[in-house]
């Protein structure tokens, strides 16, 4: 992963922010699920509505209306929002955004994302923040650079002590050392 993945779930809430906002702006008085459902299938939308969000608010409407009173009202989308920053998605929600092309993000970032959710999920609760993200980002990095030094590390004292691997034409800097005594 990079640098570029932690906006990751600031990218996801931008993004059903910014459908929602077209949607509220067709129905001013209110979003229903019937308004959502009719909007997806309105030509006029079909340049202007990212129909992947669109759809993950339609499968989550009844969790996103809180008071459910059949309506997504500016404010829940908003709690939607912060929720999402604060505490993070699940593998499931996340799974979900991804298979419905909703998250942005290229398909080898989100399987990394997917097959290491239990490692970046660093207080085990269960959801990603973008902080986890972040902090996941900076271990592997830092481990890189660790594998990096130990390598170079290992390949430096086989030329100065010799490798049992190399062949009997090949001196150390230590043999030469010792051949020029002799």
């Amino acid at each position: 992963m990079t640098k570029a993945n932690n906006g990751i779930l600031s990218g996801i809430t931008t993004g059903l922010q910014n459908t929602y906002s077209i949607l509220a702006s067709q129905y001013p008085n209110g979003l229903t699920l019937e308004n959502l459902n009719e909007a997806k299938n309105k030509t006029t939308n079909a340049n202007i509505l990212n129909q992947s969000f669109a759809s993950y608010l339609q499968t989550n409407f009844s969790n996103i209306d809180k008071d459910g009173d059949g309506i997504i009202t500016e404010q829940e989308m908003n709690n939607l929002s912060n929720l999402i920053s604060t505490q993070g998605l699940t593998k499931d929600q996340l799974t979900e955004l991804y298979a419905s092309g909703s998250s942005g993000l290229s398909e080898s970032t989100m399987t990394k994302i997917l097959e290491h959710f239990d490692e970046i999920d660093a207080n085990h609760d269960g959801k990603i923040t973008s902080a986890e993200i972040s902090a996941y980002d900076v271990n592997c990095a830092r481990m890189e650079v660790e594998d990096e030094f130990n390598n170079r590390k290992a390949t430096d004292m086989s030329v100065f002590y010799g490798s049992e691997s190399s062949s009997s034409d090949t001196y150390s800097l230590l043999s030469y050392k010792y051949k020029s005594n002799k």
